[in-house]
């Protein structure tokens, strides 16, 4: 009888309810918020789901030595985490990107590539809120790069200059992704008027199909040797583009489109949320870092908008630009555009501004990698 209760005993003693805090019930409780919004409001599901169940996953409490923790060396999910931590999920994340991006809207109008490169000062404005909040540069740079909109860029850049803050940053990325309508839309209609809101801009040309195939090529080449640390995100990005412009890789364009990125998002999604454990995560540290994600979207948000007012400064009428447009230069494409289109269809019915919103968007992605390398190459 003794043996049977010892064994009951141990038995209790490596269940969950034996080593649960209040701070597992805490994140599991985030977790199934972030799975509630994914599914009630259709915010990110393909992003929220992964992370929230993840999130929960990561915090089921258990006895140590049972090797299966994402930070316990050779369990599943370690392995699994590897892609984060090594950084190699992020660039094939950014070879479907490439595949199933058209950039078209950016080639017809090159102009709006600055539109894209003056959102990312929600980046650097990022890095230097937190280095005055006591972040070590390297950590700040990680920080920052949030402001770009960009889960796989953000993951890619933490993995290498902070990887110990990586779970805080990488939730941070995705949430404020899955908020961009959320954020975004008060800060545009603050900083418009009604009379600039109604801007109609003339219909981009039509861009041939040597331009898009010249286009991944020269454009890689450029921003490489600009920034060679951003080789492995550019090198990818660039790679997908040409898979699916070149129109004798379509095989290989759709497999990197689908099957693939969606299994790697996947995987990032639910490793990055399992990475989220309560004795690791819920620290002042992450309170911070949410907080510096947050203002560097608005940081984006506002440079965009302001960018966009301010070339109109030097415009003739006729050929100004919407500067609703202004806030899809964060990378979170499609998002970002079509909040663009959906407040500009606000105010007049018939103004469509998808296809202007969608160059500076693009623009945005290749930003974003292009400051993931100048962060990279000074202080990794």
């Amino acid at each position: 009888m003794d043996t049977i209760l010892e064994n009951l005993n141990q038995f209790l003693q490596y269940t969950g309810f034996a080593n649960m805090t209040w701070q597992h019930v805490g994140m599991i409780v985030i977790g199934i918020i972030f799975i509630t919004l994914a599914i009630k409001k259709e915010w990110e599901p393909l992003l929220l789901v992964p992370i929230g169940f993840g999130i929960i996953v990561g915090n089921i409490p258990f006895p140590p030595g049972l090797n299966i923790g994402v930070y316990e060396e050779g369990s599943v999910l370690n392995i699994l985490y590897q892609g984060v931590q090594k950084g190699w999920y992020p660039p094939l994340i950014f070879l479907g990107i490439g595949a199933m991006t058209d950039f078209s809207a950016l080639i017809s109008q090159p102009r709006l590539v600055l539109v894209g490169a003056a959102a990312q000062m929600g980046i650097f404005g990022a890095y230097i809120a937190a280095l005055a909040l006591g972040f070590m540069p390297n950590e700040a740079g990680a920080i920052g790069i949030i402001g770009g909109a960009d889960g796989p860029t953000a993951i890619f850049l933490s993995s290498k200059l902070a990887p110990e803050l990586m779970g805080a940053i990488a939730v941070s990325a995705y949430s404020y992704m899955a908020l961009v309508p959320v954020i975004q839309r008060p800060i545009m209609l603050l900083l418009t008027s009604e009379k600039e809101r109604t801007i109609r801009m003339a219909a981009p040309r039509t861009v041939s199909k040597r331009e898009k195939i010249i286009f991944p090529i020269a454009g890689f080449i450029i921003t490489a040797f600009i920034v060679p640390s951003g080789l492995p995100l550019l090198g990818m990005l660039f790679f997908g583009n040409l898979l699916k412009e070149s129109g004798v890789t379509r095989r290989l364009a759709e497999t990197a489109r689908g099957p693939l990125i969606d299994v790697i998002t996947t995987l990032i999604g639910l490793t990055v949320g399992c990475s989220t454990q309560a004795d690791v995560f819920l620290s002042g540290r992450s309170f911070k870092i949410f907080l510096l994600g947050l203002f560097s979207f608005v940081v984006a948000t506002f440079c965009g908008v302001m960018f966009v007012k301010f070339m109109n400064l030097f415009l003739k009428e006729g050929s100004k630009i919407n500067p609703l447009i202004g806030n899809a230069g964060v990378s979170a494409v499609p998002d970002a555009a079509r909040v663009s289109e959906i407040t500009g269809r606000e105010f007049d019915r018939n103004n469509h501004l998808l296809m202007h919103a969608m160059a500076p968007n693009v623009a945005g992605v290749i930003g974003s990698a292009v400051a993931a390398g100048i962060l990279l190459s000074f202080l990794g």
